[in-house]
């Protein structure tokens, strides 16, 4: 088992940006959490599995204050926001955080049968699947389509894109051309079939990504890839959707 000390991993990338992750889980179970450095104060997006504490392991999280947003609540993305004070989500999947119940976010499948053994290529040190559960973390504010997260000298727009939840959320700096996609799009196999996920949302999601042009693309899983993949897989998401 992995040790707490052990447990997640930063890694650097350009304009401001760290990913967080998880690098003892699978990709399609490890959460990317991306860091992003503001001059007036930085920017979390999502939390990961919750499966040891996120700020005590990662210090870049304790320099400056810090704004956390949660893309969707899914279990793998929410497990530690109740530790930042400043909490942002969509309206629409604002009750789960506040009550993230582990049928709410999806974990209520894992948690038993030992399926759970699916989300670790080595387990965290103490892991008990009946014992899992998130601390609520009610939202402090309300993020919509079109509206801007400022950090000072940078702004993020934020993009709703539903389909793989129902208040899913991407951010977009025109600046820097870069997206944070989280779980809408990434280079590996979406999932379109979960509760709460609508097809006909997805490709209206995806149909708006399009008309963007991104320098990198930063998903909620699986590496980060460029512009050319990110058509390649607009494409062939839209093809097999039709």
């Amino acid at each position: 088992m992995i040790s707490e000390a052990d447990w997640y991993e930063t890694i650097p990338f350009a304009d401001g940006i760290t990913l967080i992750h998880e690098p003892w889980m699978p990709f399609f179970f490890r959460c990317n959490m991306w860091h992003i450095r503001g001059r007036d104060r930085d920017l979390i997006v999502d939390t990961g599995l919750g499966a040891f504490p996120l700020r005590r392991n990662v210090p870049i999280l304790n320099e400056r204050p810090i704004l956390c947003i949660s893309s969707h609540t899914h279990f793998d993305h929410i497990g530690m926001t109740a530790e930042f004070e400043e909490r942002l989500i969509h309206p629409l999947e604002a009750d789960i955080q506040a009550d993230p119940r582990n049928d709410a976010t999806l974990f209520e499948y894992y948690a038993h049968g030992g399926r759970d053994a699916e989300l670790f290529m080595t387990p965290p040190q103490g892991w008990d699947a009946q014992s899992y559960r998130i601390k609520p973390a009610p939202a402090t504010g309300l993020i919509e389509h079109g509206e801007r997260i400022d950090l000072g000298g940078r702004s993020f727009k934020v993009l709703h894109t539903p389909g793989h939840s129902p208040g899913h959320i991407s951010l977009w700096e025109e600046e820097t051309g870069t997206l944070i996609a989280q779980d809408v799009i990434y280079d590996g196999a979406l999932v379109t079939d979960c509760e709460g996920a609508d097809m006909a949302d997805y490709r209206r999601s995806i149909q708006m990504l399009s008309e963007l042009e991104p320098r990198i693309v930063h998903g909620g899983h699986f590496p980060s890839f460029g512009a050319v993949r990110f058509h390649q897989l607009i494409t062939a998401f839209l093809n097999e959707a039709s």
